[in-house]
């Protein structure tokens, strides 16, 4: 049985393009394509098929991607979803995650990495690219979490909030300087490179609890 997709998209000739290349992949098949999120909670409230995987747009008018996942944390919190964007607005991708989304798609990503993308969540639960981290399909995750220090666990809680790294330094009544050191040795020892990878990393592990 194919897993079964939802594209929630507003862009019509986008979310077409993609139901084509979706379907195109070996095991997936999309079963419904809404332009907001108002629509999609009007198809989960009439009780229809939950799919596999939802494919969610951030930026869209009615209903965006941040108020639908939030919809969906309370209602559907073991759904799998997808973010869509465009560029990488880490604040807003954040929250996304802090929302229980498993990850995120640039708009313009090969068809090759987007077909590895759905695999992983099927998978693994999460979707991480290689500019997001290396932590998330690697088998030492357990030891790399272990290595941090219990102001670097601090540090890592802080860093999953909406706080800039100023105010984070603020927060724990550090030094600016202190605080990008802390950034450095826990991206070296996680083996992120982003944020975005640090936050997916501390909520796949554990760390930080959505």
């Amino acid at each position: 049985m194919n897993q079964s997709i939802i594209i929630v998209d507003d862009h019509k000739l986008f979310a077409q393009s993609l139901q084509v290349l979706v379907n195109s992949f070996e095991g997936f098949e999309v079963i419904d394509v809404f332009k907001n999120g108002e629509e999609l909670v009007e198809y989960f409230q009439q009780n229809n098929t939950e799919p596999d995987i939802i494919l969610l747009d951030m930026r869209m008018p009615v209903m965006d991607g941040l108020e639908t996942m939030s919809w969906l944390k309370q209602n559907k919190p073991d759904q799998k979803v997808l973010a869509l964007t465009v560029d990488q607005e880490e604040d807003t991708i954040i929250k996304m995650l802090k929302l229980g989304c498993r990850g995120y798609l640039l708009k313009d990503i090969d068809p090759d990495e987007f077909e590895h993308a759905l695999n992983s969540i099927m998978e693994y639960g999460y979707y991480s690219n290689q500019t997001i981290s290396e932590a998330l399909n690697h088998g030492e995750q357990k030891e790399k979490y272990e290595s941090l220090t219990g102001r670097e666990l601090e540090f890592v809680q802080y860093a999953c909030s909406e706080n800039t790294y100023k105010e984070i330094a603020e927060e724990m009544n550090l030094s600016p300087k202190t605080i990008d050191g802390y950034r450095e040795s826990i991206f070296a020892k996680l083996r992120v490179k982003t944020r975005v990878g640090l936050v997916m990393f501390a909520i796949k592990e554990g760390i930080f609890k959505i």
